[in-house]
């Protein structure tokens, strides 16, 4: 078995490390220079939740010319299409699996391929260092599926690779709807974390949760207006969930979007509250809190970490 990460930063470097433990796996990553040098020459060292150790597997700024099995995008949403375009001769008839945030990954892989595999994970990813990542939170279980619907044997056996690898893994046959309903805790509490430079439980702050409930109402608007069914039927039962369970769960965690921002990177608020944004334009839904948080987070952009 074959398997290849592009774009991987934290989230794909963890993924490799892991994989890399499985014997009947050959793992190969594609990253920045600074991090494939720092990988190649000390391994990568994880700690955390997913467990400590330090792991040693290829990781280069370009792919081999090889048929792989799977070929997983672990890059910042900004980056799939360029991913796509440097690789698609690569594609083959690998399955190609997004691993990221947002809404708007897999269709843009669509354009390259047809064997599009969707797949969702809520686990908390810091660097500290080079060839260093710390595993802070676990949010819930990984989950994949075709995208944008079914399920076959690829599917099942990723999700058991990863679950050898230590990583608990579902599959789904509704794997575009546990997306959105990632979009929609991202959304909720990923752009008021680097706003404020908080880490996620401060914001049940009384005067924040107008906010994320304003934010995620409107996300069940459009939600709804796509026709996606989410598990928790009714914005105010979400809402309830995401108080009481996945904010005590990711509460010292801060989010991706505020480390971006002090790294001077864009941002994946386009792929996030833009796109609700974007797709309640479409229906005439307006989302007057997820334009006012888009446009903040924008603003945060162009003043760097200062």
């Amino acid at each position: 078995m074959k398997i290849a990460l592009l774009g991987a930063g934290a989230v794909g470097l963890s993924i490799a490390a892991r994989l890399s433990t499985l014997s009947d796996v050959e793992v190969h990553a594609v990253s920045r220079s600074q991090h494939a040098d720092a990988v190649t020459r000390l391994g990568l060292r994880l700690t955390g939740l997913w467990g400590e150790g330090t792991y040693f597997f290829p990781c280069t700024t370009d792919l081999p010319d090889d048929d792989f099995d799977y070929i997983l995008i672990t890059s910042k949403a900004t980056q799939t299409r360029e991913i796509c375009e440097q690789f698609k001769d690569r594609f083959r008839n690998a399955a190609v699996v997004s691993i990221q945030n947002g809404i708007g990954n897999e269709e843009i892989i669509r354009e390259y391929t047809s064997n599009v595999i969707g797949g969702m994970i809520i686990t908390g990813f810091e660097w500290r260092g080079d060839a260093d990542v710390h595993v802070s939170v676990i949010g819930g279980d990984a989950q994949f599926g075709l995208f944008p619907d079914g399920c076959d044997d690829r599917v099942t056996s990723l999700a058991r690779l990863f679950e050898k690898a230590g990583i608990v893994a579902l599959t789904t046959d509704s794997i575009r709807y546990a997306i959105w309903g990632k979009t929609i805790y991202n959304a909720a509490l990923n752009p008021l974390g680097a706003i404020m430079g908080v880490p996620y439980g401060a914001l049940k702050n009384p005067y924040a949760w107008e906010v994320i409930t304003n934010i995620v109402q409107e996300a069940y608007a459009v939600a709804h207006a796509e026709g996606v069914t989410l598990e928790h039927t009714l914005a105010n039962e979400y809402l309830d969930y995401l108080r009481d369970v996945q904010i005590p769960a990711t509460a010292s965690h801060r989010s991706s979007m505020y480390q971006a921002i002090l790294a001077g990177k864009r941002t994946e608020i386009a792929f996030i509250n833009g796109a609700l944004v974007a797709k309640g334009r479409t229906h005439g839904i307006p989302t007057p809190a997820n334009e006012c948080v888009t446009r903040l987070i924008r603003f945060r952009e162009t003043l760097g970490d200062s």
